[in-house]
């Protein structure tokens, strides 16, 4: 009973001893994460002021707080009375498992890389990619977050974005829109032809050269469907597919 009590004892004053210790470390949590708060902030600044691509910038930014929360962590350690070389040896020791259960996380950290430095897209572009299509909002360090056109936010992996077949939709300005017509066979082809090729020709929104083009894609028994062919720019992409297809509705009911 004696030696329990001893022992009882010794581990509270242990406890007490160490409570500066701990209230240091804790005040140099809050200090750190206020401190990592303001790097941030100064930095986003500095790449505003400086006119750095976006994109770019937040990939920098991310590794950079991640950088200086795993530093406070090792600060915040060492302060506990954990040695610094020890820490360092169990991190090596644990880095060959860590390595294995993060593969995934590895591999998304490395094609955020291969983004970052090849730009196959920049935030702010329209892509489609592993079945989705949107506005790249922001590209983290394991991960792209895209806008849907139905307004959803969804991320992908960066490490399966970056292997994966990317279409950027708005890198040219201009884009050639297809659209499939369809009419009865009893209608005038040519008049059908001619007033639509009008049409097109005097609507603003579809450019003159490349000169829009209206081809026949299947003729059937009952039914005839044309291939419109004509350049736009990307903003006006859907408002011009609209156009054409009224008009093409308002022609075929006319003849």
């Amino acid at each position: 009973m004696q030696k329990l009590d001893n022992l009882l004892t010794k581990y509270i004053e242990n406890f007490f001893a160490y409570i500066p210790e701990i209230v240091t470390s804790l005040i140099i949590l809050a200090l750190g994460m206020w401190l990592i708060r303001f790097l941030q902030k100064l930095a986003k600044k500095i790449f505003l002021k400086k006119d750095i691509d976006p994109t770019f910038s937040s990939f920098i930014l991310d590794v950079l707080i991640w950088g200086l929360r795993i530093l406070l962590f090792i600060i915040i350690a060492s302060k506990l009375g954990i040695q610094t070389s020890s820490f360092v040896a169990i991190i090596g020791a644990m880095s060959l498992a860590i390595g294995l259960s993060l593969q995934g996380s590895l591999s998304n950290f490395a094609g955020g890389v291969l983004i970052i430095l090849f730009k196959p897209f920049k935030i702010g572009d329209i892509i489609e990619a592993q079945g989705e299509s949107g506005k790249v909002l922001t590209i983290h360090i394991f991960s792209t977050q895209i806008l849907t056109y139905q307004n959803n936010i969804v991320y992908i992996p960066n490490g399966v974005l970056s292997n994966g077949k990317i279409k950027n939709i708005s890198q040219n300005n201009l884009r050639r829109a297809e659209i499939a017509v369809q009419t009865t066979l009893v209608k005038n082809t040519n008049q059908f032809i001619e007033r639509l090729q009008e049409e097109l020709d005097n609507y603003d929104k579809v450019l003159s050269q490349p000169k829009p083009r209206i081809l026949i894609k299947e003729l059937l028994d009952t039914k005839i469907t044309y291939n419109v062919q004509v350049w736009v720019e990307h903003d006006n992409y859907n408002i011009v597919c609209s156009y054409i297809l009224l008009k093409a509705r308002e022609i075929s009911d006319s003849i």
